[in-house]
């Protein structure tokens, strides 16, 4: 009856978005969907930035400018210089969350039919948004040590066409979702000589990089850029308040080259005009105020306490069963089941139970590893955890118990 666009013909929805009709029920554990945990909001603090943005009720409530306010891009500036990576006004564009800063890219770089890398396992939502746009998606495999740097200089150095060259790489290099792993440096200087070289874009996604409990700080991509002559040319990094302040304000980032900024901001404006003025100027306030600087550590010890909780509990309880790298940061757990189990069927199991997580199958361009699996760590409570991982070793033990 319809005749839909090629990308939409038979559309595939988030496997992480699928499992969301399960949490009206009160007795559900969720390992599942990144939320953070919102015992962890400063709600006194936003409560104040609140105030203080609708001082100036008018700017809050009328249409704003498509890059972003002003006094927002400046404390974008001034946290990501506290991260070590210098950034021009021009290069800055404000997004409705990271998701919308990947979309814009997709627009301005990818025809359909070009070719994009994303490391494998990667976060599923942004797979998904590269087969809308067309692109012939080509996996390249991670580590407990992020990106395999190695397997990517194979891929490039057996390219014999213009056509199969990567338009860029997606990588989420701090703490992956959905592996938790973290790109080496010496992976990461790699990284930026192979982009120079091989002259793609690596999109360095980073929502999570403050949330570091544990081990050595490493340097973002964007912040290594000032060691190698021209590779800055090659890196756009997106950034996201939702993991360190609230994902309810939707504020988001991307800084690149002034060239692709510019045509991100054209894009944006057939997408949405401009992001929200009132949650910019709330997240400008809340970041002017130092709040940040002042609760990011009770952030980062909270994940750091139910990270530990998991892996204690994951390996008292299931330690038989699976395999999983604990990660010094960020949300999530990956696993993968001994033997020949997939994790899609104990997940059927685990609902019965009460207790959910996301299969990693969803993760995976294509030849999925069926028995991988994600937890994340971020929202339920310590006892949560407790109780959700002995209902899932409950859902193990009962499955091996049929067989």
């Amino acid at each position: 009856m319809y005749q839909f666009s090629r990308a939409f013909v038979n559309p595939t929805s988030s496997p992480i978005r699928d499992l969301f009709k399960y949490l009206s029920d009160p007795e559900m554990i969720s390992f599942a969907g990144g939320y953070p945990d919102p015992k962890l909001f400063d709600l006194d603090g936003l409560e104040e930035a609140s105030r203080r943005a609708y001082e100036d009720s008018l700017s809050c409530l009328q249409y704003g400018s498509t890059e972003g306010i002003a006094k927002l891009k400046t404390e974008i500036i001034r946290l990501m210089g506290k991260r070590g990576a210098t950034v021009s006004p021009e290069n800055l564009v404000i997004t409705t969350g990271s998701q919308q800063a990947f979309d814009l890219l997709l627009r301005v770089l990818v025809n359909a039919g070009d070719v994009v890398f994303v490391e494998s396992p990667t976060y599923s939502s942004n797979i998904q948004a590269a087969r809308v746009q067309g692109a012939r998606i080509v996996p390249v495999k991670a580590d407990a040590d992020g990106l395999d740097v190695a397997e990517l200089e194979r891929l490039l150095d057996g390219i014999r066409s213009d056509a199969d060259r990567p338009k860029l790489l997606y990588t989420v290099p701090t703490f992956s979702n959905p592996t938790g792993a973290t790109l080496s440096l010496q992976r990461r200087l790699r990284l930026l000589e192979l982009a120079v070289k091989h002259r793609f874009v690596i999109v360095e996604d980073d929502p999570y990089g403050d949330l570091r409990f544990s081990g050595e700080a490493v340097p973002s991509l964007k912040a290594l850029t000032s060691e190698l002559e021209g590779s800055d040319d090659w890196v756009v990094h997106m950034g996201s308040l939702s993991k360190i302040v609230a994902p309810g304000l939707r504020v988001g980032w991307s800084i690149s080259p002034a060239p692709i900024a510019y045509r991100c901001y054209i894009a944006k404006q057939s997408a949405d005009v401009g992001s929200s003025p009132w949650t910019q100027g709330i997240a400008a306030e809340y970041l002017s105020s130092g709040a940040l600087d002042a609760h990011i550590e009770k952030i980062r010890q909270g994940y750091g306490e139910k990270c530990r909780a998991l892996c204690r509990s994951l390996r008292e309880l299931m330690g038989e069963a699976l395999e999983f790298h604990e990660p010094n940061g960020g949300m999530f757990v990956w696993a993968k089941l001994r033997g020949d189990l997939s994790a899609a069927e104990l997940l059927k199991e685990a609902i019965d139970r009460k207790v959910m997580f996301v299969p990693g199958a969803g993760f995976h361009v294509d030849d999925p590893v069926s028995s991988t699996l994600r937890l994340s760590f971020a929202a339920p409570s310590v006892s949560n955890i407790n109780t959700g991982v002995r209902r899932l070793a409950e859902a193990w033990e009962a499955i091996r118990t049929r067989v």
